[in-house]
């Protein structure tokens, strides 16, 4: 497997140099359609942490002055494969990309604000990991556990991360203030 889970399940696997490649195609692709709408977009998540393991799914947050300019963007935005799902988050809208009539997804683009909160989390959290060693081994650790304890429950999975996912947001926060 390279890219691409079926929706509600679980499997991890090692990083992958495609991933990076897919991310930065998607993003190429978003700031091709979305044009002066878009004021930055960035590979995140367990894909884009070189040390861990993750599901193999493309993870991209779309940052935005407005969710209204976005959403103008829909009907061109499906078009292109990238289907909106909805606010899965208070401040947060989701997009989807894959075969979507056989429940396979590829990437999820997550558009936020820029600059707020639910933005810097995203972004320090890849960038804590991909320099703390300990912390991201610790979380791939707890991402294999709970994909074997969970193959076909995504909601139970992740449930188990988010204490872990908490405690190394506030870490990644006070790290990023001291640079």
């Amino acid at each position: 497997m390279s890219i691409g889970l079926m929706r509600g399940t679980v499997a991890v696997e090692s990083h992958k140099i495609e991933w990076e490649i897919a991310a930065r195609e998607m993003i190429e692709r978003l700031k091709n359609i979305l044009m002066d709408d878009i004021v930055d977009a960035q590979h995140i998540g367990s894909t884009s942490i070189k040390s861990i393991c993750a599901k193999p799914i493309v993870d991209i947050v779309v940052g935005v002055n407005s969710f209204d300019s976005m959403m103008r963007h829909n009907d061109e935005l499906r078009t292109n494969g990238i289907v909106y799902c909805c606010e899965d988050h208070p401040g947060q809208h989701l997009y989807v990309v894959g075969d979507l009539e056989k429940n396979m997804h590829t990437h999820y683009i997550h558009v936020v604000i820029w600059g707020q909160k639910i933005w810097h989390n995203y972004i320090n959290m890849r960038d804590y990991l991909n320099t703390h060693e300990e912390e991201a081994k610790e979380y791939s650790d707890l991402k294999e556990r709970l994909a074997k304890a969970y193959p076909k429950e995504r909601i139970a999975y992740t449930d188990g991360k988010s204490a872990l996912i908490e405690r190394i947001l506030q870490m990644a926060d006070e790290w990023r203030k001291q640079l």
